[in-house]
């Protein structure tokens, strides 16, 4: 109850000042950026280049330019790092400043018509409410092209100090942000839960709920402790990882081949069908991974054929996707006109790809991954499904060769 009555407010949030949370930042850019134009005055909304589809506009809206907001607080020092987080912050959380019940400015209104914000709070990396609210917003590309909203995504990792927490809480109040929140301490949710009620900000506890349920299931209390980076201790999959990953940068691009055995994964498919970025994602995850390319006229190396199959994996692509690919990075590379010919021409890109289907169809054991439009992340997921099955040996049965 010390709690609330501390929150209580003598009216709604003052708009945004031009000295807002100095100690910390948004993912991605190095100062919280706000519309500092006076009451009334309107913006235009923006311009899409024709040549952008629906597809690429969306993710546009959503990369790191999204906002043209400005700070107008008369300095340009760069935002001090936050403070380390003492053994006695946490009951910090009952203390407010009392800034939020200030009266207003209306020099320093807000301009919410270019988007609408999404606050990510973390005790830890920020990795999982991170990747939940971007996986939540592909399902709204759509609107954030057609109906005009887009949403800016703003992180804030690592905080374990109660009155940091507050600073940001107060912050989404003014801007009319949403926070999503990822926070292991349960007293710290419950704090931002009560804070969010109470200011009428739309929130949603990610961790919370899931980490009751199990904990009901087992019997057992949480530890509360936040698994990220600082708190992680260097234990044995840590260091699988590590492992993983440097094995697949030198194995990379049909390197050292004789070592195909050791690997975990073997990725095989012709040039840029994504061999090294799933190699890379698939070794973060504790995976060997050597990735072989199909090159016309180079035969491919013995030992491929020589390892378990069932760590091999194809790799297929569509041509004209695959062709547009190729001219973009012998573009990137300068290359000249005459490698352009032979690497993007659609007629070589073809040929490799039926050079890559007739050495498929030899090793049927093989499965074809078709990753034309598909992301790295969903490559990945259905190269460890298939990589799961094969090494229980209960695997479903398949329609298709192809996935």
């Amino acid at each position: 109850m010390a709690f609330l009555s501390a929150m209580k407010l003598q009216g709604s949030p003052p708009p945004i000042s031009s000295n807002l949370n100095k100690n910390s930042k948004p993912a991605g850019s190095d100062s919280v950026s706000l519309n500092t134009s006076e009451p009334g005055s309107e913006r235009k909304p923006r311009k899409f280049s024709s040549q952008l589809n629906r597809w690429n506009r969306a993710r546009t809206l959503r990369s790191g330019a999204k906002l043209d907001r400005t700070i107008n607080n008369g300095s340009n020092s760069p935002t001090t790092p936050m403070r380390p987080i003492e053994s006695s912050s946490r009951s910090d959380i009952s203390t407010l400043d009392s800034d939020v019940s200030s009266s207003s400015n209306g020099d320093n209104q807000t301009d919410m018509t270019a988007a609408k914000s999404i606050y990510i709070v973390s005790d830890g990396t920020g990795w999982t409410a991170e990747h939940a609210v971007n996986a939540a917003l592909g399902q709204f590309d759509y609107c954030l092209v057609d109906r005009g909203c887009p949403v800016n995504t703003h992180l804030f990792s690592g905080i374990e100090d109660g009155e940091k927490l507050m600073e940001i809480i107060k912050q989404a109040a003014r801007e009319g942000a949403m926070v999503i929140y990822t926070l292991a301490d349960p007293s710290m949710a419950e704090a931002t839960m009560r804070a969010c009620k109470l200011w009428k900000i739309p929130s949603l506890d990610i961790l919370g709920p899931i980490t009751d349920s199990i904990s009901s299931h087992l019997g057992t209390n949480p530890s509360g402790l936040s698994r990220g980076i600082t708190n992680s201790s260097l234990n044995e999959d840590y260091f699988k990882r590590i492992e993983a990953i440097e094995f697949t940068i030198k194995h990379d691009d049909g390197a050292l081949p004789e070592n195909l055995e050791k690997a975990d994964i073997v990725l095989v498919g012709v040039s840029r069908t994504g061999k090294t970025p799933l190699s890379t994602y698939l070794a973060q995850k504790g995976y060997k991974v050597s990735n072989v390319p199909i090159v016309n006229g180079v035969d491919l190396p013995k030992t491929l054929f020589e390892i378990d199959p069932r760590k091999v994996f194809g790799l297929m692509i569509n041509p004209v996707v695959l062709q547009g690919i190729r001219e973009a990075r012998a573009k990137s590379l300068g290359l000249g006109s005459s490698f352009k010919t032979k690497y993007s021409e659609l007629g070589s890109v073809k040929e490799e790809l039926e050079l890559a289907k007739r050495i498929f169809a030899e090793n049927p054991t093989w499965p074809v991954i078709e990753v034309t439009e598909s992301a790295i992340e969903e490559t990945a997921a259905v190269v460890l499904r298939l990589y799961d099955e094969r090494q229980s040996n209960r695997a479903m049965p398949r329609i298709s060769k192809s996935y």
